[in-house]
């Protein structure tokens, strides 16, 4: 468990797996992702049987929240690189289906994550790729101190239409460990 002020990461449970699929199932959140098709319960299953338990390049957590517990969101890094040292990033809060909110649940996670992801296991560097759409993760990564390395120019069609996507990265020397 890595502790917060509001949130804390743990490990993902498989009871878990229902409210993470979802809010993983939504409309409004799938739109995002890389995995655009709806997610079945055996895709789920395999997910955490394959990925979360078995994939020693991917570390998941579970957001949940310090005062009551509540199962709020999921975080982790994807696609480790232990030679190189870095990993993606995979973020979203479920709770009340904010996605990415404002109150400070998916900056604390991120600071968290991040602090683990530097000082636990060494990395160097924690990437993510954003479609342009996605105002929200945009602005909390630029609020986190991430830089845009790349544009991959019309790499996503969403709503009848050619998207860029930002390649966004931070490296453990520019961020402030708090």
């Amino acid at each position: 468990m890595i502790k917060g002020k509001k949130v804390y990461l743990d490990t993902i449970e498989e009871n878990d797996l229902e409210q993470l699929r979802y809010w993983r199932n939504l409309p409004d959140y799938r739109k995002y992702f890389r995995e655009y098709r709806e997610i079945s319960k055996t895709m789920q299953k395999n997910w955490f049987n394959n990925i979360v338990n078995n994939d020693k390049n991917t570390i998941m957590f579970s957001i949940r929240s310090t005062e009551n517990n509540e199962l709020l969101g999921c975080c982790g890094l994807c696609y480790i690189n232990y030679i190189h040292k870095y990993s993606d990033l995979s973020l979203y809060i479920g709770k009340d289906e904010v996605y990415i909110d404002e109150t400070g649940i998916a900056e604390e996670s991120c600071r968290l994550l991040f602090n683990y992801g530097f000082n636990e296991i060494g990395l160097n560097k924690i990437w993510t790729e954003i479609y342009e759409f996605d105002e929200k993760k945009y602005n909390l990564y630029k609020k986190l101190g991430f830089f845009q390395d790349g544009l991959l120019r019309e790499q996503y069609f969403y709503e009848g239409k050619w998207w860029n996507s930002m390649i966004l990265s931070l490296l453990s020397k520019e961020y402030d460990i708090v």
